[in-house]
C-alpha cells in the first residue's frame, strides 16, 4: 500500500521549512528512521528520518522550495502492497497522510547503511495523493539524486555561496565525504592573487549573465525569521544602551594562570567569554530585572528564577542565538564546557531548534570582528543584551601611572519598560567590577555583594580619556 508522509512540525511551532537536499530517489529501499532528507527551518538544518520501512514511491517537492507543515513531501510503498494486506482491493486509495507531532519517536534507532539500495519496479504506484503533485522522475533526475556528492548541509551552502559545483570536488573526509577545507581548496586556482596579510584583500567579481548589476535572493528561512524578530524588537521595546570601558588585565592574567594549570591536567580551556558569562550570571542575581519578560497580553511582568544565557553566534546560515540552559548553576568550568559545545555545533551546522529556544538574557561578542562598541538589539522577549568589544592594549591610568593595559568596552542594551536606568547601570557596573577585579566574584558568591553601583568606576571609564563616549 502507499503511505504518504507530510512535513512534520520540527519543533518550536515553526510553520514552514525548506528542503535542502533529498538523499533518496523513487525506487530506493529505505528503513525506519533512515536519513532521507535535509530540511532547513528558520532555526536549524535538521536531518529528516523516514517514518516507514519500504520503497520510495514519489518525491512531491523538489530541493530548494519552502514547504508548509502538513504538506505531503514523499510517499512510500510499504508491506501490504503485494495483495495480502487488508487494503489490497483498494489500490487507488492511499493511506491518509502521515502527520507526526515531531521527529522523535518514529521507532527504534536504525543503523545507516550508506546509499539506499535500488530495486526494479513494475510501474509507478496508482495511489498518489490527490493534493500532491509529484516531482518529475526521469532517469536522469533520479540518477542526479543518487549520485549526489556526500557532504553536510553547511558544506553544500558554502559551495553554493562560492559558486562551486560539488560534483567537481574530491572529498578527503571519512569515506570520501566533502569537507569545508575541500571546498575552499577547490576554489583556489594557480592564478589567484596572493596579497600580504596587512594589505587590502583583492576580490574577483564574476560577471552576471546579461550584464545585470543587481541580483535578487528570496527572503526565507533564517533571514526571514531574523528580520521579523529584529523589527518586532526594535519597534516594541524601548531600547536604552549604556557603555562601560574597563581594564580587564587582571582577568586576562587570571585566565593565563587557569589555562596553564589546565594544560597540565587536561582540563578544557577557559576563555574571556566564559568569564563574562559568569559575571553576567552573578550580576543578574543582584539586579533581577534584567532577567525578566514583558507579557503584554496578560498585563504582567514575568520574573525568571533561572537564567538561560543566549550566546549570539555568526554561522554560515546567519545569526543564531544558541542557549545555555540554567547558566547560573554551571560555574566557570561548566560555562566554558557549554560554550565549547555550542561553538562546535554552530561550526558543523548541527545546532538543534531546541538549543535555540528559551533564552532569557543574551551576550554577543562583537569584539571578534575588531569592533569596540555597538548598540545591540534585544532578542525578542528578553530584557537585556550585553555586547563585548575587542580587548585592546591601551594607555591607562594604573596605580597613579600611565601603563599599557588590556581594555574592553561593554555595551548594554535594555528594555526600559522592564529595567530602570539605575538598575541597568548597576548591572553593567557589576559586570565591569568582576572583570576588572575577578576576586569580586568570590565576594558575590559568598553573598556579601558589592559596595555600590559605582564599584567599577575607579578603574573604568572615568580613568580613560577616551572612555566618556566609547561609541562616538
Amino acid at each position: 500500500m502507499i503511505k504518504v508522509f507530510a512535513l512534520p512540525d520540527l519543533g518550536e511551532g515553526l510553520t514552514e521549512s525548506e528542503i535542502v537536499a533529498w538523499h533518496v530517489a523513487p525506487g530506493d529501499t529505505v528503513t525506519l528512521n533512515q536519513h532521507i532528507a535535509d530540511v532547513e527551518t528558520a532555526k536549524a538544518v535538521v536531518e529528516l528520518p523516514s517514518p516507514f520501512s519500504g520503497v520510495v514511491s514519489e518525491l512531491y517537492r523538489p530541493e530548494g522550495v519552502l514547504v508548509h507543515v502538513g504538506d505531503p513531501i514523499v510517499s512510500f510503498e510499504v508491506a501490504g502492497a503485494d495483495g495480502s494486506g487488508p487494503d489490497a482491493d483498494l489500490p487507488g486509495s492511499p493511506e491518509p497522510v502521515t502527520r507526526e507531532a515531531n521527529l522523535v519517536g518514529y521507532g527504534p534507532d536504525a543503523e545507516r547503511h550508506g546509499r539506499p539500495k535500488r530495486r526494479a519496479r513494475p510501474g509507478s504506484a496508482a495511489g498518489n495523493a490527490a493534493a500532491a503533485e509529484p516531482v518529475p522522475t526521469t532517469d536522469s533526475a533520479a540518477a542526479s539524486v543518487v549520485e549526489r556528492p556526500r557532504s553536510s548541509p553547511p558544506v553544500r551552502m558554502l559551495a553554493q555561496s562560492l559558486g562551486i559545483d560539488l560534483t567537481t570536488v574530491t572529498g578527503t573526509g571519512p569515506d570520501g565525504v566533502i569537507t569545508r577545507d575541500d571546498v575552499r581548496a577547490h576554489g583556489v586556482t594557480p592564478d589567484a592573487v596572493s596579497v600580504d596579510a596587512t594589505s587590502i584583500a583583492v576580490t574577483t567579481v564574476t560577471a552576471i549573465p546579461g550584464g545585470t548589476r543587481e541580483s535578487r535572493t528570496p527572503i526565507k528561512s533564517l533571514r526571514k525569521l531574523t528580520a521579523a524578530a529584529m523589527v518586532k524588537s526594535a519597534f516594541t521595546a524601548p531600547h536604552v544602551t549604556e557603555f562601560l570601558t574597563i581594564d580587564v588585565t587582571p582577568t586576562i592574567d587570571l585566565l593565563a594562570t587557569i589555562n596553564a594549570a589546565g594544560a597540565r591536567t587536561g582540563a578544557a580551556r577557559v576563555g574571556i567569554l566564559a568569564v563574562v558569562a559568569q559575571a553576567v550570571c552573578l550580576a543578574a542575581a543582584r539586579t533581577p530585572s534584567v532577567n525578566t519578560r514583558w507579557d503584554d497580553a496578560a498585563g504582567e511582568i514575568v520574573q525568571f528564577h533561572y537564567l538561560n544565557l543566549g550566546i549570539a553566534a555568526a554561522t554560515p546560515r546567519g545569526l543564531m542565538v544558541p542557549v545555555i540552559a540554567d547558566a547560573d548553576r554551571l560555574g566557570l568550568a561548566g560555562l566554558a564546557a557549554a560554550l565549547a559545545d555550542l561553538t562546535a555545533a554552530a561550526r558543523t551546522g548541527t545546532t538543534t531548534p531546541a538549543a535555540l529556544a528559551g533564552g532569557t538574557l543574551t551576550i554577543t561578542n562583537i569584539g571578534v570582528f575588531g569592533i569596540d562598541a555597538g548598540t545591540p538589539i534585544l532578542n525578542p522577549g528578553e530584557a537585556a543584551i550585553l555586547a563585548m568589544g575587542a580587548i585592546r592594549r591601551t594607555p591607562w591610568e594604573h596605580q597613579g601611572e600611565i601603563a599599557l593595559r588590556q581594555v574592553i568596552t561593554l555595551s548594554l542594551s535594555f528594555d526600559h519598560r522592564l529595567v530602570d536606568g539605575e538598575q541597568g547601570s548597576r548591572f553593567l557596573a557589576d559586570v565591569g567590577t568582576i572583570l576588572a577585579n575577578p576576586g569580586m566574584a568570590l565576594t558575590m558568591l559568598a553573598g556579601v555583594g558589592l559596595a555600590g553601583s559605582n564599584s567599577a568606576g575607579s578603574n573604568s571609564a572615568g580613568s580613560n580619556p577616551a572612555g566618556s563616549n566609547p561609541a562616538g
